[in-house]
């Protein structure tokens, strides 16, 4: 995992925790009709998306949006990841998730708090690219 000279936060940890303002805000639009929605209506100020997931003409139609109304775009390896980090489970007693739903794409339409995380996945994008 790349750390981020920015008080030694890594993008991964930016991401959960800008995800986890978003959701907190109402902010997010989780899984491809939500998503391809609030893409084509230029509400988005992020998406993020799953390498592995299975459609490919999902994941061409979203990098095509994305590419089309200039929404920085990232990609993220697993879509169970993605799912626990967009509240898409259930948490046991001992605080570990349960029954995850897998979610191949999240689009970021309020980041809720200007945070350092957001800061972070903003240099992230800029320097880097889309992939983490």
């Amino acid at each position: 995992m790349e750390e981020v000279a920015n008080q030694g936060m890594s993008i991964k940890d930016a991401l959960k925790e800008v995800l986890k303002n978003a959701l907190i805000h109402d902010g997010l639009a989780k899984g491809l009709r939500e998503g391809v929605k609030a893409l084509d209506k230029r509400q988005a100020l992020l998406c993020v998306l799953a390498k592995n997931c299975s459609e490919t003409n999902y994941i061409r139609l979203v990098e095509s949006l994305c590419n089309e109304h200039k929404i920085k775009l990232l990609k993220v390896e697993d879509k169970d990841e993605l799912g626990e980090w967009v509240g898409l489970c259930k948490i046991d007693k001992e605080g570990k998730p349960r029954k995850v739903v897998k979610c191949s794409c999240v689009v970021v339409k309020d980041i809720g708090v200007d945070s350092e995380a957001w800061t972070v996945v903003q240099e992230y994008i800029k320097s880097k690219g889309a992939n983490i």
